[in-house]
């Protein structure tokens, strides 16, 4: 028995961005200018937002270490938590960069890539989200800003390590 013919439509939507620009005033290959004072301030804000970084984030980390503890003692709500650290890490690796501290980005990404859809459940692999947390402690304790030069290298290929070790899907 045959199903029947399925009817497929495409719709050809017209990009109006060149249209929506022009009404702004700019026409194609146009320079944007924008008030010096304007940039000016909100650069002060932003620098104003890195100084409280560090104090700021060290609460996310201890949140994260906290919802960790959970997953030590709790192994039957074991996925609820890892989604919630997950979650965490997602809001956080986009922010340390930001403020001149690519570690935290980086050791964030890690733990949401660790910790997504398929993360294994085992002990180890509640080890390695605590050496997550504890490199993330280092970096802000530590005011390790940047990438962290050598001391940043030695932190990422540790983890990296821990994670090749242990760190194996279900």
């Amino acid at each position: 028995m045959s199903k029947p013919g399925v009817k497929v439509r495409f719709f050809r939507v017209k990009n109006t961005l060149k249209e929506k620009a022009a009404g702004l005033g700019l026409a194609a290959g146009a320079e944007i200018e924008f008030d010096e004072d304007i940039l000016a301030g909100a650069q002060d804000v932003l620098d104003e937002l890195a100084e409280d970084y560090p104090d700021w984030v060290m609460g996310v980390i201890e949140n994260l270490f906290e919802v960790h503890r959970r997953c030590v003692d709790d192994e039957v709500n074991r996925k609820g938590y890892f989604e919630n650290i997950n979650g965490i890490a997602h809001d956080m690796k986009g922010q340390g960069g930001t403020f001149g501290y690519q570690l935290i980005t980086d050791f964030a990404e890690g733990l949401y890539n660790f910790t997504s859809t398929g993360a294994g459940l085992s002990d180890s692999h509640v080890e390695i989200i605590k050496a997550h947390i504890d490199a993330m402690r280092v970096v802000i304790r530590e005011r390790i800003d940047g990438d962290g030069g050598e001391i940043g290298s030695e932190l990422k290929k540790g983890l990296e390590a821990s994670v090749a070790k242990y760190g194996g899907r279900k």
